[in-house]
């Protein structure tokens, strides 16, 4: 559930399930040759008319009228439908227009039911998956009372006690609509449909559901009961939606003045920049936006969009137990690979687990997700948001300062790290208590980098040590002062315990926007440390300006500081540091880059980045408790020192390599550096198999390159007469009693004399998928040799593996991990050792060429260029300043315990609780006096005996006694 992906994805799916089910249903109207011209301004229907005439002429294409309940309101877009002929003039024509901000396809979305995952329909647009199902249960029906109630577990009653349900503040569900009279609703303001059916009845059932865990009143209640409501249909009962429902749909939000939007909807497209820019033009019109993380767990990296964005509220998913299901998605985002590192996501977490709501056809159901667990947060917003009197909510409350609250009050879940779980699970009671003493300020989520915490993993999985890469981490600012804001000056570094041995550099926006922004580290380690074993810790400190705000005249400056603490060892032993190369990787949606395991069937892009921290977490985790130290590199091979290294891993690359990579790579090997290849499969049969044809631009969607670019990792090895082939291949490795699946690799066409090959008996996947036909070929797939200079001296080595699936968590989680391989490759690469699995393979007489495989040649078009970070580029490495001080005055610095940071504040929470127990909240004198008299007679009796103790300064007399 809750994953959507752009036009291009429902094609793609339907073509890599081709290659499994051999067959696709076309069981959907496409959109054809629809546009949405996006204005810099907001314009009436005939302004655009009249603009678009003068642009285009008045043949070739029509402006499409929207009939929507804001087709009266002015818009920052128009929808057009060209002429299959005229579409590339026309296009052409709008291009470098100053008034256009851009022009993107009409997408269509849908929503895939459970029993149709083998029979896709053909649909261009962002794709959701289906929406949660009931659970099963042992028994038929369960009793009501067998079921959690969410809102007593979050203590919401707490708060209806005192007058605090929802009241006055404005609720939008972006949904599949809501019946009329539904007698679990009270305050349902207005029901809008903005698909093609003319109808705001919920025909499907997750609208009602999820806009009864906000405001639900009956024997499934929701957590604001006199919420104003307004539902939003943007599915119709098909399930199908459009870019420009969407579109129009938050306009119309941002007309009617809602205070709190929720999204129970998400998928990887963060390139859809017309959704994207209208989330971040509603939360500048101070729109609270909630949204669902995802169903992509537990693989890291699989964030969705809108909810990675920083502006949101992004939610994962709980039980009652406060345990983390698999299926809630896991940071961080992925944004900012290769060269940088992802954010921190998710936000929050709320109960998305067994949860119990109304039904379309009255009574209570219960559903699991992140799409349950987005309105549970919604709800909580705008319970909080009725905290406060009204003339104060605009005042106070804002995207920005709404996340602040949240986030300091939630309450870490032991056990999980912060890509897991956010800033903890949601606890409505603290936030209150926060909220009612909140001003205006400058936030870091996190706010402190221990990173000698299991919280913050990986950094805390691995110390820092002179010459290694800068460590990145990518912290969040939450500007609750305005909606923009400005670091002023660069931020400064004041060291605390040791803090004089960590140099820092600063990267950051020059507008932080809206109500956010990010504020990059660079951390190293001084030479002076290079043989040390210390922890240091100090604490940035930045300045940021916002403009006044409501009735201020002045503008709004304060200063944050982020404390930083690490530990630092000596430079490991050579042998034990590897390079990850990150440099090389693309993945979608920068691109139509298609999955290495072309078995897997419910997931055909590759969009978890490939990153150590993401979809190869596992491998990372591996690789340190092997004892290795693992380094990123972001950056071109002209950037690293080599003798740093025991081995340089090239993992899966898509991207080409710079000549000049490839010849300081020859250099570094010919100088000692040893380097572990692992590919994947390139075949331009195969490649054709799953290219699609997108109707809306008339133009064919091809894959730049396959799993890997494997003609780019030739150039690198040909020079000593290593080659990867063209065929595709898949099956079970083994061994000894070691198994893995090696999923849809390449085999080895050519590998020099004294290296040793590793054949086995694998399916060749291209025939079977070409003609239907089945046939094994006993292939080779793993290679191991040790290069030989001119002089006969001996160079680095040469590891090379067909296959990177099976140490990909994405891949392999339904198969054997290969990391027992992995580990006998690094040990040859690195020390020479030869495994006693690999003993028994002899080093080759004579070259080996291959007579069935041919190293495959370079798609014609040059269609990687598009996407590329190397063809059409140059080879520059980074320029960073790194800052660092010497002051002998060092800073004293008090942590938060991150592993149980509400052991501190608990105790409030239990002494409220407590205190409310069983009582009525005091509405009058009368009810201060029932509620409170035991303590109110102590004071009192307090106050009479002071009267009659002879203290300084204190003289009884009657009118004493009487107080």
């Amino acid at each position: 559930p809750d994953i959507c992906l752009n036009k291009a994805k429902m094609k793609i799916f339907m073509f890599l399930l081709f290659l499994i089910a051999l067959g696709t249903s076309n069981s959907q109207k496409i959109v054809e040759n629809e546009y949405i011209i996006s204005f810099h301004h907001y314009l009436t229907s005939l302004q655009q008319f009249n603009l678009l005439s003068i642009l285009l002429g008045t043949s070739g294409w029509e402006y499409v009228n929207r009939d929507n309940p804001g087709s009266y309101l002015p818009s920052d877009f128009a929808l057009i439908k060209v002429d299959t002929v005229s579409t590339k003039l026309l296009l052409k024509k709008l291009k470098h227009q100053e008034y256009i901000k851009r022009v993107s396809p009409q997408r269509q979305y849908t929503i895939l039911q459970e029993n149709d995952m083998y029979q896709v329909p053909n649909l261009n647009g962002r794709f959701h998956a289906p929406f949660p199902s009931e659970p099963n249960t042992t028994s038929h029906r369960r009793k009501l009372n067998d079921f959690t109630d969410f809102t007593a577990v979050l203590n919401a009653k707490y708060l209806w006690d005192m007058g605090y349900t929802g009241k006055g503040v404005k609720v939008a569900i972006f949904d599949t609509g809501l019946g009329n009279y539904h007698p679990n609703f009270k305050h349902v303001v207005e029901r809008t449909d903005w698909t093609d059916e003319q109808l705001e009845d919920d025909t499907n059932g997750h609208g009602t559901f999820v806009t009864g865990v906000i405001s639900s009143r009956k024997m499934c209640p929701g957590l604001v009961p006199d919420a104003s409501i307004y539902s939003f249909r943007v599915f119709n009962s098909n399930q199908v939606s459009l870019t420009t429902w969407f579109l129009d749909a938050f306009n119309y939000a941002i007309h009617k003045g809602i205070d709190v939007l929720n999204l129970s909807i998400g998928g990887p497209d963060y390139k859809d920049l017309p959704f994207i820019e209208k989330i971040e033009e509603m939360s500048a019109n101070n729109v609270i936006i909630v949204s669902a993380i995802g169903n992509s767990g537990p693989i890291y990296g699989t964030l969705n969009n809108p909810a990675d964005q920083s502006s949101v509220i992004g939610v994962g998913a709980i039980d009652f137990s406060n345990r983390i299901p698999t299926f809630s998605s896991r940071g961080m985002t992925t944004w900012e690979f290769p060269s940088g590192m992802g954010r921190f996501k998710i936000d929050i977490m709320a109960f998305g687990h067994n949860v119990r709501s109304t039904n379309i056809k009255g009574g209570c159901r219960t559903l699991s997700g992140t799409s349950v667990a987005s309105p549970v947060v919604s709800g909580s917003v705008a319970l909080l948001s009725s905290s406060l009197p009204k003339s104060m909510r605009k005042k106070i409350l804002n995207p920005g300062s709404m996340k602040q609250i949240l986030i300091e009050g939630s309450d870490i879940i032991p056990g999980y790290n912060i890509f897991e779980q956010g800033s903890g699970a949601l606890n409505i009671l603290r936030s209150y208590e926060i909220l009612q003493e909140y001003t205006p300020k400058i936030s870091f989520f996190p706010s402190q980098l221990d990173l000698t915490t299991s919280y913050l993993w990986p950094w805390s999985s691995q110390p820092l040590y002179y010459t290694g890469v800068p460590t990145i981490i990518n912290v969040t600012i939450l500007n609750g002062m305005g909606i923009t804001g400005e670091i002023v000056d660069t931020p400064i570094w004041i060291p605390g315990t040791n803090g004089n041995y960590l140099e820092i550099s600063f990267d950051y926006p020059e507008i932080i926007w809206p109500w956010s922004g990010y504020l990059g580290l660079h951390l190293r380690v001084s030479k002076e440390a290079s043989n040390m074993k210390i922890s240091c810790e100090g604490i940035v400190r930045v300045n940021i300006t916002s403009p006044p705000g409501p009735g201020e005249i002045h503008f709004r400056s304060t200063s944050a500081d982020l404390p930083i603490k690490v530990n630092i060892i000596p430079i490991p032993p050579k042998a034990k540091r590897l390079l990850w190369d990150q440099y090389h990787n693309l993945h979608y949606p920068s691109g139509y880059f298609p999955r290495d395991a072309l078995w897997i069937n419910n997931e055909p892009f590759d969009w978890n980045g490939d990153h150590l921290y993401t979809n190869f977490k596992d491998t990372y985790n591996f690789l340190r408790s092997e004892g290795y130290f693992v380094e990123i590199l972001g950056n071109p091979y002209t950037c690293f020192n080599a003798s740093n290294y025991g081995a340089l891993i090239i993992p899966d690359p898509e991207d080409e390599f710079f000549p000049a990579e490839i010849e300081k790579l020859h250099d570094d090997i010919e100088n000692g550096l040893s380097i572990i290849v692992l590919a994947d499969w390139y075949n331009l049969d195969m490649m054709d198999e799953v290219k699609f044809y997108d109707e809306n631009t008339k133009q064919w969607w091809i894959p730049p390159t396959g799993g890997c670019n494997i003609p780019a990792v030739n150039d690198i090895l040909e020079e000593y007469g290593i080659l990867f082939g063209d065929l595709v291949y898949d099956g079970t490795i083994s061994m000894g009693s070691n198994k893995a699946h090696f999923a849809s690799g390449a085999g080895i066409a050519s590998f020099p004399k004294d290296g040793i090959l590793v054949p086995f008996e694998l399916l060749e996947q291209v025939k079977e998928v070409v003609t239907g036909k089945k046939e094994t070929h006993k292939v080779a797939i793993l290679g191991l040799y040790q290069t030989v200079l001119q002089n006969n001296t001996k160079g680095g080595r040469i590891t090379v593996f067909g296959d990177s699936s099976c140490i990909d968590s994405a891949n392999h989680a339904s198969q054997s991990p290969c990391f027992w391989l992995l580990k006998d490759m690094i040990k040859y690469a690195t020390q020479s050792i030869i495994s006693d699995g690999l003993e028994a393979y002899s080093p080759l007489s004579t070259k080996f060429l291959s007579k069935r495989l041919q190293p495959p040649r370079r798609k014609e078009g040059n269609l990687l260029k598009k996407y590329s970070k190397v063809i059409g580029k140059t080879a520059q490495c980074p320029n960073i300043d790194f800052i660092s001080d010497d002051n002998i005055e060092l800073i004293e610095i008090h942590w938060k315990d991150t592993d149980h940071r509400n052991a501190g504040s608990g105790y409030f929470v239990e002494s409220l609780l407590e205190l409310r127990k069983n009582t009525k909240p005091a509405k009058s004198f009368m009810g201060l006096i029932q509620n409170y008299w035991v303590p109110l007679l102590l004071i009192f009796i307090a106050l009479g005996i002071l009267t009659y103790i002879n203290l300084p300064g204190i003289s009884p007399s009657k009118n004493d006694m009487f107080v």
